[in-house]
């Protein structure tokens, strides 16, 4: 782990193959709900343009807020499964 520490932290326990196939799927999911949040407070920007499509924005708006109330449940979820592995998968 010679390269910077503070941004590889994840990776100072090897767990091997598993560990990172979780870390993919967790990170996945987190990237495609971060993609959404963009195109929903840009599309309901675009919105707020045209006066009858203001209340389809404001809509827009709130559910990307949702979404981004999801962001940190992503992490806790990726986190507790981790936490969930046997201990004997830390074994190096």
């Amino acid at each position: 782990m010679p390269e910077n520490s503070q941004s590889n932290s994840n990776f100072t326990i090897c767990m091997g193959h598993d560990e990172l196939l979780i870390r993919n799927r967790y990170e996945t999911i987190s990237i495609a709900n971060d993609f959404m949040i963009g195109i929903l407070f840009l599309v309901g920007s675009f919105f707020f343009f045209y006066p009858s499509m203001e209340t389809a924005g404001v809509w827009l708006f709130v559910i990307g807020s949702a979404e981004l109330l999801i962001r940190p449940v992503i992490r806790l979820a990726r986190h507790i499964h981790l936490q969930k592995l046997p201990s004997g998968s830390w074994d190096m």
